[in-house]
């Protein structure tokens, strides 16, 4: 979060979904934001910054607003939860809608708020509260949901991938988003020690893999351009570490898990060359 609101020197107003970051960022009465920020219902945070937005713009018009605050950013912050599932009619409506919006996600994988329910975003075979590794069912059974690519879709100026452990690109490619006209969108993976259960300072190191592994490439999508900011060399053993630091991904390395880790790694390859192919063609 703060190398996302470091990233222009323009006021932001935030809408933050309810969710792990606002109870972190937000403990009543107090609030760890310095620019205006209010807290929203688990899947409306696209629509209420939709709506402050337009009152902006309206605001213009009638000449109402000083210089400084002609030139305010606005911000949607929320988990997958409140991303991938709950809110995701609302994001996709003001998305159609044309906002001029950044919306960043952050992606644990999981509703990490209630207690590590499964999500849209859970991948297969990871354990959670609600697809436990057990005896006949080894975590969830179904891919996640590929909300970037989805996003993208959408014909947005601007929508990308990133992670807290390459700190410099998401810095800049959340310069590019607040800095585009028009919504966009920033998919960051976001560590969770607590339920993923890996030490709180191994948190870096588990996003680091995940990249290097290619579980979760950094790209980015810009007016229709297809850009790879990172190509994994390791794919297989960055994978293999990612597996063996969590507890949530551990049983994947059992032989009897053999089906399920190998389909993970060839749902890597693929999405891999998926990317490839699409700088290849639009780049």
């Amino acid at each position: 979060m703060k190398h996302v609101l470091g990233a222009t020197d323009d006021p932001i107003i935030t809408a933050n979904a309810t969710g792990c970051s606002e109870i972190c960022f937000s403990p009543y009465p107090y609030g760890s934001f310095k620019t205006p920020w209010i807290h929203s219902l688990f899947e409306n945070a696209a629509s209420v910054i939709s709506g402050v937005e337009s009152a902006h713009k309206s605001f213009l018009k009638k000449k109402k607003l000083s210089k400084k605050q002609e030139n305010i950013k606005f911000l949607a912050v929320g988990g997958d939860g409140a991303t991938y599932d709950i809110g995701f009619q609302w994001l996709s409506g003001a998305i159609e809608r044309g906002h001029d919006f950044t919306y960043l996600c952050f992606d644990n994988e999981g509703y990490m708020n209630t207690g590590y329910q499964r999500s849209g975003s859970t991948p297969m075979g990871f354990a959670t509260h609600t697809s436990p590794d057990g005896s006949t069912v080894h975590g969830k059974i179904q891919h996640r949901k590929n909300l970037t690519r989805i996003l993208a879709a959408h014909d947005i100026p601007y929508a990308a991938q990133a992670s807290p452990s390459h700190f410099l690109d998401l810095q800049a490619k959340a310069k590019k988003a607040f800095e585009t006209k028009g919504p966009s969108f920033i998919n960051a993976f976001s560590p969770c020690p607590t339920n993923w259960k890996h030490k709180a300072e191994d948190g870096i190191e588990v996003a680091k893999l995940a990249v290097e592994s290619g579980f979760w490439p950094l790209y980015e999508v810009e007016n229709g351009k297809w850009k790879m900011n990172f190509r994994p060399t390791q794919v297989d053993e960055k994978f293999e570490q990612f597996c063996a630091i969590q507890k949530r991904t551990k049983h994947l390395l059992e032989p009897e898990n053999a089906v399920i880790y190998n389909e993970l790694k060839r749902k890597i390859k693929a999405d891999l060359e998926f990317l490839e192919k699409m700088e290849k063609a639009f780049s």
